[in-house]
């Protein structure tokens, strides 16, 4: 190993979660594990059909082994994409944002605003109308996600990266401009779910957003050397690999897909999947949300059929009959709470739909590690999900290893215990 992939290796998985993360994301030592108890090196491939913004494929990009990456949602596969080209000039990147910092600045001053985040530059000068985005495109952020002064400066410093668009670097800095965007700018907060916090007047952008460029030009700096290391990433539907990946390519999966929940997934992105144009209409939000397993009753739709896939599975049904059961019992009848018995059904059918497809694309004796949790969100029924996902697993012709705990963490309304667990499985390669 060479000492500048070493020193990478010593960096606080900055490159995987800094530059841009999801909230629940699973940590990167959990991939090396792997990755080291399967033996993994440059003659193998791994699979994370669930890549979400990259941890996966960062970490095995370091370790110099091959990855692939699977990923519905556009603006966090884009994020993937950009995380894992690491064959860029730092000082190149940081010099090409000055240059869109400067015309943004400008056009900011002759606008009447200052980016320092106190108020207009010059007091006795009329501002200009602020900057809006389309209204089928504002309609679907978050209320009172960012406040208007920030947007109009967000849109100007947009239309400056736009304009001074060079291949080389452009994605950088619109994925720098995504993390600023949702850990300073907006409004946005994390919890166990997004939120939105009083909304602020004003906001910091476009220094904020050169802090963001200036790490990530760091990180490229002590990572070059790794740049060659082949690591891919698909926008596709997770239950289709088939379609995507040629047969018998993957020695090896790790991967944390979603947990069945009421997490609305999308929500986490909202705000930069619609100001990055990945996302501009409740259109292609539905589009979306068809091309994800079903989590959480905000995604279900009448045509889905992943739930008959399950109907032999006797635990996943006594779930949904108990979640049904207690539904009636506490008197809850909203639209959304009728669901739950049924996404249930439906999560872990599309997982069943995603374990056969996914077959074909292993080779013989490759290894798997899923990173799953327990959940008591559908009105605090337990749902194993690990032991089901292993039973599931099992049933299409894999060989269940074992199931090795992770963490646990206490759930919010029960405060049971909940496990957080590797399902780890083997693929022997049977005729289908």
């Amino acid at each position: 190993m060479t000492n500048a992939v070493a020193n990478a290796l010593r960096i606080e998985d900055r490159s995987a979660h800094e530059w841009y993360r999801f909230v629940l994301s699973f940590p990167p030592h959990l991939v090396r594990d792997y990755v080291e108890r399967f033996g993994l090196g440059a003659g193998h491939r791994v699979l994370d059909p669930f890549c979400g913004t990259g941890t996966t494929l960062v970490e095995c990009k370091k370790l110099g082994v091959p990855s692939v990456g699977i990923e519905s949602n556009p603006v966090a596969s884009f994020a993937s994409r950009v995380k894992v080209r690491w064959n860029v000039d730092p000082r190149g990147l940081v010099r090409h944002a000055r240059e869109a910092a400067d015309v943004a600045f400008a056009r900011l001053r002759d606008d009447g605003i200052d980016d320092d985040a106190r108020g207009p530059l010059f007091q006795t000068r009329r501002m200009a109308p602020l900057r809006r985005l389309p209204d089928e495109a504002f309609d679907i952020l978050l209320t009172n996600s960012i406040s208007p002064r920030p947007l109009h400066k967000v849109l100007v410093l947009l239309d400056a990266i736009k304009e001074l668009h060079d291949d080389r670097f452009t994605d950088h800095e619109r994925l720098a401009l995504a993390k600023a965007l949702v850990f300073g700018i907006s409004n946005l907060h994390f919890g166990p779910e997004v939120g939105v916090k009083p909304p602020k007047p004003d906001a910091t952008v476009v220094a904020a957003w050169m802090g963001e460029v200036r790490a990530m030009a760091e990180d490229l700096g002590r990572l070059r050397e790794a740049a060659g290391v082949e690591s891919v990433v698909h926008q596709g539907d997770a239950r289709e690999i088939g379609d995507l990946l040629p047969p018998r390519s993957v020695d090896a999966v790790i991967t944390s897909p979603p947990y069945p929940n009421e997490k609305d997934y999308t929500r986490t992105t909202r705000l930069e999947s619609v100001l990055l144009g990945f996302i501009t209409s409740k259109k292609d939000l539905r589009a979306l949300k068809k091309r994800l397993v079903r989590s959480n009753t905000r995604s279900v739709y009448t045509s889905d059929r992943d739930d008959l896939l399950v109907a032999d599975n006797a635990e996943i049904q006594r779930i949904a009959r108990d979640i049904e059961a207690r539904r009636i019992e506490m008197g809850k009848t909203s639209g959304f709470e009728r669901l739950y018995a049924r996404v249930t059904r439906l999560y872990f059918g599309g997982m069943a739909r995603h374990l056969a497809d996914l077959r074909r694309v292993l080779r013989p004796g490759a290894r798997l590690a899923y990173v799953v949790g327990d959940q008591a969100s559908y009105l605090r029924v337990m749902i194993r999900t690990g032991q089901l996902l292993a039973d599931i697993a099992a049933s299409l012709g894999y060989h269940v290893e074992g199931i090795d705990l992770f963490r646990t963490r206490l759930a919010t309304a029960t405060r049971d215990q909940l496990r957080e667990e590797v399902v780890v499985l083997r693929w022997p390669g049977d005729p289908l």
